[in-house]
Parts: structure tokens; C-alpha cells; sequence
């Protein structure tokens, strides 16, 4: 008869984060076989800054969008896609006063991690002195994956655990890599493994190059189907994600997820209310997330400012198993851009913009965010079929 036994260590005693036996016997000596996790050296500090950015009250500015996906943000307020450009942007979004109250980690673009302000400070000394974790996009972006059903890879493994090194070295304490599936195209079983492969891979080299990993498999909005169609394939590909991350020996006290929300597709006839995706998502992350992941920092995917608010705020009116929480991109920057329209004269509206939206997003990842007094622009959907960074 089979027996399992599991034996907790501690970190700084031993070099053994944990160790699983099986012993079999069958009228012969036992045979035994050993998986375990071994603590790098930055462990304890991995474990520490998933803690960090998983507060209460606190989540994500995600501003690594690819310079050319950034030039469509300025566009739309008439800006041409330059350096200074994106400079004063981001400047002016990660030297607002206040928002380490709510924001506890930025995702930034590898030109502003190296980059400084027009004062000659650099970006990431900005978000140290609010108390703001510094992280660093890595993947190189979507590629078609040969053999699948017009699906997408991303690429990026190559070099990573040289430029994770000097990212490190710039100051930056955690990663993200975007990979997505599409519920159109079947998801096939190609495309799942190889996003919940490449996504283990990244994660694996960037703890043991002292960065968090975010784990963001996205599953896409596009589409017709049905909010248990979503349920489905979500809980296939996270399934198979925390597979080949076990595979892969990540610790995953040492890391965060940014799922999507599971919500029925855009262009599905029937919405679902905060409430629905609230259960359906909770039930997805109960089903597949091991408590010991310290923090879900949700994609808004496209939702508009208040809908991605109102299902976030909806996920925390009961305790759960993790900090629940929010890493937007578009769902915090709308509102910014509009106010600035490119203006100095404008920078101190644009960033009490960003504060509005951060302090709305913080309430509601502590379950006490209200929507009354919402404006007509935190209204309005911002899904991009196709969308890429």
C-alpha cells in the first residue's frame, strides 16, 4: 500500500524549500522517489517582494506598454510617438504625489527602467520613495505558432537570464510575461501547453535572477461564447500552467498571477453583472490556485475604469485565499490621458485623474468601493479586438 509523507523545512536552515516522498512496497525493499523545490539564493527576498506588492489596499500601475502601442495612446490625444513624449507621459504618471498609498508596484517598458526624469532623477528613485516596487516587462511579444490553429506564442526565453541580471541590477524586483489563448481558435492543446510551458520557463529564470514573476496567461475577450465556455478554458490552461510550474520547481510563495476575469466574451449576446463574474471567477481561482500564491493581481482586458472596479470590488466582499487585487493598464490610464491632452498646464489634473482611479481600484480591492459619482468616460468600454502591447 502506498504511503505519502511531507516534510516542511525551513528556508534558512536548510537548502530544501520542501520535500514530497513515495514509498511503495510489494514483498520487496521500498522503493522511494524524491520531488523537491530548491531555495535559490533570493528566495526569502522573492517571498518578501510578493509580499510587498500583495498589501493591503494596494495594486498594480501597469505602464509597459511596447513604444509602438504607447504612440496609440498619445495619438489619441494628438501627441507624436517620440522619446520626449513618452518621457513626459510617464513622468508624469510615476512622480504623482500620493499614489503609493494605493499603487504598490508599476510594470514598466525596458526604455523607462533606464530612463530619468527631466530633473535627471531616475524613474525607478520615483517609485522607491513612494514605496513602489519597480517591475520590468520581458517577453518580446506574440508570434504566430506554427502548427496550431492560427494561434500565437511568445517569445523572449532567449537571453532572459542575462537581461533579467542587469533589470535586476537597474533596480527592478519583478517581471511580467504576457502570453494569451484564444477561445475562438479552440484553444488547441498546442497552444496551451506551449503558453503554460513558456510561462514556467520565464518564471523559473526570473526567480532565480532575484525578480517576482508575474504569471499572465490571458485569455482573450474576443469572441461569441458564453461565460461557462470562458470557465472552461480558463480552468484548463491554469491547470496546465501550475503543472509545468510545479515542473519547473517555482516557488510559489514567490510569485503572482494576473489572470483575466472570467467574463463571457465581447461580443457575447448576454453580460454578465459584477456579481456573476465575481462567482464564476472566484470559483475558477478556487478550483486551480494554491493558497500559497501570495497575490491575484487581475488584466482589466479591455473592460472599461468602473466595470473593472465594480468586479474587483464584487471578488472581495468575502475573505479569500489570496490578496485580490489589480494590475491595469488601460483601466487606470484612460481618464490620465484625457485630462492631460498633452498640456504641462494640464499634469496636476492628469495625475489627480490617476489618484481618482488608483483610490476607486484600492477601495475596492478592500471590498468598500462605490460607484455613485462615477463619470460617463469610467463608463465606457475600451476592448481592442486583437489587442496587443
Amino acid at each position: 500500500m502506498a504511503s505519502a509523507s511531507f516534510v516542511k523545512l525551513n528556508a534558512s536552515s536548510s537548502p530544501w524549500i520542501g520535500q514530497r516522498s513515495f514509498s511503495q512496497r510489494s514483498g520487496s525493499p521500498a522503493v522511494t522517489r524524491v520531488s523537491v523545490i530548491r531555495a535559490g539564493s533570493y528566495s526569502e527576498e522573492l517571498v518578501k517582494t510578493a509580499k510587498t506588492i500583495a498589501s493591503p489596499g494596494r495594486g498594480i500601475l501597469a505602464i509597459d506598454e511596447s513604444n509602438a502601442t504607447c504612440g496609440k495612446r498619445l495619438a489619441s490625444i494628438g501627441l507624436d510617438n517620440t522619446e520626449a513624449n513618452r518621457q513626459a507621459y510617464r513622468q508624469l504618471l510615476l512622480t504623482t504625489p500620493g499614489l503609493g498609498q494605493y499603487i504598490s508596484g508599476s510594470i514598466l517598458f525596458e526604455e523607462t527602467l533606464f530612463q530619468s526624469t527631466t530633473d535627471g532623477k531616475k524613474m525607478v528613485d520615483c517609485l522607491r520613495e513612494q514605496n513602489i516596487v519597480p517591475g520590468i516587462k520581458v517577453d518580446k511579444g506574440l508570434v504566430p505558432l506554427p502548427g496550431s490553429n492560427n494561434e500565437s506564442w511568445c517569445q523572449g526565453l532567449d537571453g532572459l537570464a542575462s537581461r533579467s541580471a542587469e533589470y535586476y541590477k537597474q533596480g527592478a524586483r519583478f517581471a511580467k510575461w504576457r502570453t494569451v489563448v484564444s477561445i475562438p481558435c479552440g484553444p488547441s492543446a498546442l497552444a496551451v501547453k506551449e503558453a503554460a510551458w513558456g510561462l514556467a520557463r520565464y518564471a523559473a529564470i526570473s526567480q532565480d535572477n532575484g525578480l517576482v514573476p508575474i504569471v499572465e496567461p490571458e485569455i482573450l475577450l474576443d469572441g461569441d461564447h458564453s461565460i461557462d465556455t470562458t470557465l472552461e478554458v480558463a480552468e484548463r490552461v491554469w491547470s496546465e500552467v501550475f503543472y509545468y510550474l510545479a515542473e519547473n520547481n517555482v516557488l510559489f510563495e514567490g510569485i503572482l498571477l494576473k489572470p483575466s476575469m472570467v467574463t463571457p466574451g465581447a461580443d457575447h449576446k448576454e453580460k454578465a453583472d459584477a456579481e456573476t463574474v465575481a462567482k464564476y471567477t472566484l470559483t475558477m481561482l478556487k478550483r486551480r490556485v494554491p493558497p500559497a500564491v501570495p497575490g491575484i493581481m487581475f488584466l482589466s482586458g479591455g473592460q472599461s475604469e468602473m466595470e473593472a472596479t465594480l468586479n474587483l470590488h464584487a471578488m472581495n466582499q468575502s475573505p479569500n485565499p489570496w490578496h485580490v487585487s489589480f494590475s491595469y493598464a488601460r483601466a487606470l490610464q484612460n481618464s490620465v490621458l484625457q485630462a492631460w491632452q498633452g498640456r504641462p498646464e494640464n499634469v496636476e489634473a492628469a495625475q489627480k485623474a490617476l489618484l481618482t482611479r488608483a483610490k476607486a481600484n484600492s477601495l475596492a480591492q478592500l471590498g468598500k468601493y462605490s460607484a455613485e459619482g462615477e463619470s460617463d468616460d469610467a463608463k465606457k468600454g475600451m476592448f481592442v479586438k486583437g489587442y496587443t502591447y
